[in-house]
């Protein structure tokens, strides 16, 4: 069966679609979050400045033509030495004298691009950064104001800590792909759960499925959701179909060995009756023809049955009851079974099984010396089981093998027989698509190994 998250896994798929999915989402969320963000804290930042320059521009006036004032504009860090935050008015004419900083700046001066540089806008303002002291980038805006009637120009400056706003866009987005982290792997947990469970109905149907094939269950049960339930009444159609062809082909094959049975059983008594060469030949022509009609009976019925999914036969009682029917019948010989593997299950009927090793056993007990062993191990091709039978007989050299499964062929007229065991196998192992070996044992004769399909 195949793994439930294997890379062909419907689960698998849908998990991860959902998946990607919810990566990009989270992308594009902490993108859209994080922009408006930063454009609003810009927004917000730009006003605080725009604000506090106002309010430098009403708390400075014009004292016997010197600057006079002391600007309290409400934020200890214009107080704080170097704290990013500072003022300054400096004289833009020359009928003005005197300057004013804030006590931030602590004596230190922030220098300015040139007009030419950075112009002022229609508002008569400019915007520029500049490097400030102790190495903060610095936001500042600029105006020039004329003061009095006398035509005094001053130049106004506010200047904001830039470092620091980016130092707070920074903290804000890693807090913020810190929780959509969280909260996506959240949600690939939840969908991943709920797509679990909604597809718990398929992992029953299979489990339904498998019952039938192990001839645990004959038909698809159990309350399946509306989008499941016409498949699994189109399987126990199917099935049902299935058994009534494998019941109609069974009632053929009876129908039709019953037909031939007394007409042949007529024959086999007028041939002995006639007696003499020409009834001896008639004979030996109607028991053949009675095998043949047996073995093709037996093949239709192999092929009508060989598609069910319902047929398990356990090996090893099979073996058991065969290897003591062929002792009886050659009481001169040992005949033994090595059970190498536990519990194989044949995914076949009985009949055929018996069949097949029957046969085999019937050879190996006609041609053995002293000593035959069946051998049950695993096969080599996957979900198979391989039946070894062993004898100490003349075995059959390279040449011989092909004519040994030739139907009707045999390669000793002195052993009573048909011709027709070895061609039987045959056709019945490659109808379970098995396959037939032969070999020398390692008793001296022949070895025979036929692998069959293992029952799930």
């Amino acid at each position: 069966m195949r793994p439930v998250l294997s890379p062909r896994s419907l689960t698998l798929r849908i998990i991860a679609l959902s998946t990607v999915w919810t990566i990009l989402a989270m992308i594009a969320v902490a993108t859209l979050i994080s922009t408006l963000y930063r454009q609003s804290s810009q927004r917000d930042f730009d006003r605080l400045l725009s604000a506090h320059l106002f309010s430098l521009i009403g708390a400075v006036n014009v004292v016997g033509g010197r600057l006079e004032g002391t600007p309290e504009l409400g934020d200890v860090r214009f107080v704080e030495p170097l704290s990013g935050w500072y003022w300054e008015v400096a004289p833009a004419s020359a009928n003005l004298g005197g300057a004013l900083a804030s006590p931030s700046l602590a004596g230190r001066h922030v220098p300015a691009p040139s007009v030419q540089a950075v112009p002022f806008d229609s508002q008569y303002r400019r915007r520029y950064q500049v490097a400030g002291p102790g190495g903060a980038r610095l936001s500042i805006l600029e105006t020039e104001v004329v003061l009095d009637s006398d035509n005094r120009i001053a130049r106004f400056r506010i200047m904001g800590n830039l470092s620091e706003f980016r130092a707070e866009l920074a903290a804000f987005r890693n807090r913020l792909y810190a929780y959509l982290v969280l909260f996506g792997l959240g949600s690939v947990a939840i969908n991943a759960a709920v797509i679990l469970l909604g597809l718990r109905p398929l992992a029953r149907a299979r489990r339904a499925l498998g019952d039938i094939r192990a001839s645990r269950a004959d038909r698809l049960d159990g309350p399946f959701p509306d989008e499941i339930a016409p498949l699994a009444a189109e399987m126990n159609a199917l099935i049902e179909n299935n058994q009534r062809i494998v019941e109609r082909a069974r009632t053929q094959v009876g129908n039709l060995a019953h037909s031939l049975k007394t007409p042949v059983s007529v024959i086999l008594n007028e041939a002995r009756a006639i007696g003499g060469p020409e009834g001896r030949v008639l004979s030996e022509q109607a028991e053949s023809m009675q095998l043949q009609v047996q073995h093709h009976l037996q093949r239709a019925r192999i092929a009508a049955q060989r598609g069910s999914v319902v047929f398990r036969t356990p090996v090893i009682p099979a073996l058991q009851r065969m290897v003591r029917v062929v002792a009886r019948l050659n009481p001169d010989k040992t005949i033994e079974l090595d059970e190498r593997m536990a519990g194989p299950v044949f995914a076949g009927e009985r009949e055929d099984l018996e069949e097949i090793i029957g046969n085999l056993l019937e050879n190996a007990g006609k041609w053995g010396r002293e000593r035959v062993v069946v051998t049950i191990a695993r096969g080599g091709a996957a979900r198979s089981f391989a039946v070894e039978v062993a004898d100490d007989g003349p075995g059959l050299q390279p040449e011989q093998i092909g004519q040994a499964v030739a139907r009707g062929l045999r390669l000793d007229e002195t052993k009573p027989g048909s011709g027709l065991g070895l061609s039987i196998v045959k056709d019945a192992v490659e109808a379970y698509r098995g396959e037939i070996r032969f070999a020398r044992s390692s008793l001296g004769g022949l070895s025979v190994t036929v692998e069959l399909p293992l029952a799930d």
